[in-house]
C-alpha cells in the first residue's frame, strides 16, 4: 500500500517527519532507521540492564542496552556494537528473539531483539553524550521486577526471553 502523496516536514539528526496523504486522510508519520536491544546474559547467570535518563518521559528508565541503527549497518552489527559501548560486554552466543514495530499509529521504527548468552565483559565505549548506569540482574529475578519496567521493548525482550527458558 501507497499514500497517494507524500512530503518531508522535518529532518532532524536521528528522526525525520513526513506528511502522507491516504484518500481524504493526513497522516504525520515519523522515519526511525531502525534499533536493537539486546538481553545479554552472562556466564554467571545475570542480565545487565541500563538506568539511563529518557527526556520525552522526564525520568530515567530501566532497560535493556540498545540503540539505533547507523545507514547501511546490519542490524546484529548494530547489537554487538551498542552493547560493547554501552555496558562493556562481547562474545557469546546471539539469536534473533523478535522483530516488531515499537508503535506503528505514528512510526515506521523496526525493533529487533536479541538475545546473547554467555557474554564476557570487556572493554566499554560510551557515547560522550550518555549517562548510563549499569543495573545486573540476576534471571531468577527477572520476572517479579517486569511490573516496574516502563519501556516497551524491554518488557518484549524480557518476556521473550524468559519464556524460552
Amino acid at each position: 500500500m501507497k499514500p497517494d502523496d507524500s512530503r518531508r516536514v522535518f529532518e532532524g539528526k536521528q528522526i525525520s517527519v513526513d506528511v502522507e496523504r491516504w484518500g481524504d486522510h493526513d497522516r504525520e508519520i515519523v522515519r526511525h532507521p531502525g534499533a536493537v536491544a539486546i538481553v545479554a546474559a552472562d556466564t554467571e547467570g545475570k542480565v545487565t540492564l541500563v538506568r539511563q535518563l529518557r527526556e520525552p518521559p522526564r525520568k530515567r528508565l530501566l532497560e535493556l542496552p540498545a540503540g539505533k541503527r547507523e545507514p547501511d549497518e546490519e542490524p546484529l552489527a548494530t547489537a554487538k556494537r551498542e552493547l560493547v559501548e554501552e555496558v562493556g560486554l562481547a562474545g557469546g552466543e546471539w539469536r534473533l528473539a523478535a522483530t516488531f514495530f515499537s508503535t506503528p499509529g505514528f512510526c515506521d521504527e523496526l525493533v529487533r531483539v536479541y538475545i546473547a548468552e554467555g557474554v564476557e565483559e570487556t572493554e566499554r565505549a560510551p557515547q560522550d553524550d550518555e549517562e548510563i548506569e549499569l543495573v545486573r540482574v540476576p534471571v531468577a529475578e527477572l520476572e517479579p521486577m517486569l511490573s516496574q519496567i516502563e519501556d516497551a521493548k524491554t518488557l518484549a525482550g524480557l518476556l521473550l526471553y524468559l519464556h524460552e527458558r
